[in-house]
């Protein structure tokens, strides 16, 4: 009687532990499963933030740049304008020169300033190294040697009419030389904020190459 119960229960044990052993195995292959693909996703998640976290600091650096750029450069170009009006409109005799008088000699090779002007504004939209470093050659030739020469042009006839109140030129009434060194001020420090502001710009591309090559 005792074997016959024995033989119908070892039956029923067999069969649950298999049960219990197959719910153990699936339990432990789906934690495996999902451990290896939550770090697998934390691990692509991570990868693809780290690039761009790299990116946006100097992305936002190179947009703040080039929008100081390109705001001294409007101010360079209204500096341009006004010293190729006086060189025109004397040149062609279109006002009498009592009203506007001629102009002084270092304002002719300051019109070739427009030149460093036209490489900077070419080379900031698609961050050309090349043309922004023409620029800079350039404008220290064409747009701070002229006004270090103007400067010491003008300063007999600043140092006379401080002296003795008397003045030879005029534009619109006024003495010429005491606008021109007006204009002249505003210009170098325009220039030398461009200066500035395209080198650090410089910096900022340089060390984006070098992070691409390295990627």
């Amino acid at each position: 009687m005792s074997f016959s119960r024995l033989s119908f229960i070892l039956p029923l044990l067999s069969e649950s532990c298999v049960n219990r052993s197959l719910v153990l195995y699936i339990n432990l292959r789906c934690s495996i499963m999902t451990s290896r693909g939550g770090s697998r996703l934390a691990g692509l998640n991570g990868y693809d933030k780290k690039p761009k976290e790299r990116g946006v600091p100097h992305f936002q650096m190179s947009a703040s740049l080039k929008s100081e750029v390109r705001k001294l450069n409007i101010v360079h170009f209204l500096i341009w304008i006004l010293v190729a009006a006086q060189v025109i409109v004397s040149h062609y005799n279109l006002v009498s020169h009592d009203t506007i008088s001629m102009p002084y000699q270092w304002e002719y090779p300051y019109l070739l300033s427009l030149f460093p002007l036209l490489c900077s504004s070419v080379s900031l939209p698609k961050n050309n190294i090349s043309y922004l470093v023409l620029s800079m050659i350039s404008g220290g030739l064409f747009s701070v040697a002229p006004l270090i020469y103007g400067g010491m042009e003008m300063f007999p006839v600043a140092k006379q009419l401080y002296r003795h109140g008397k003045a030879y030129r005029f534009i619109f009434g006024f003495s010429a030389v005491t606008v021109m060194y007006v204009i002249m001020v505003i210009a170098v420090q325009v220039h030398a904020w461009q200066l500035y502001y395209m080198k650090k710009l410089l910096d900022s591309w340089f060390s984006a190459t070098q992070e691409k090559k390295v990627k």
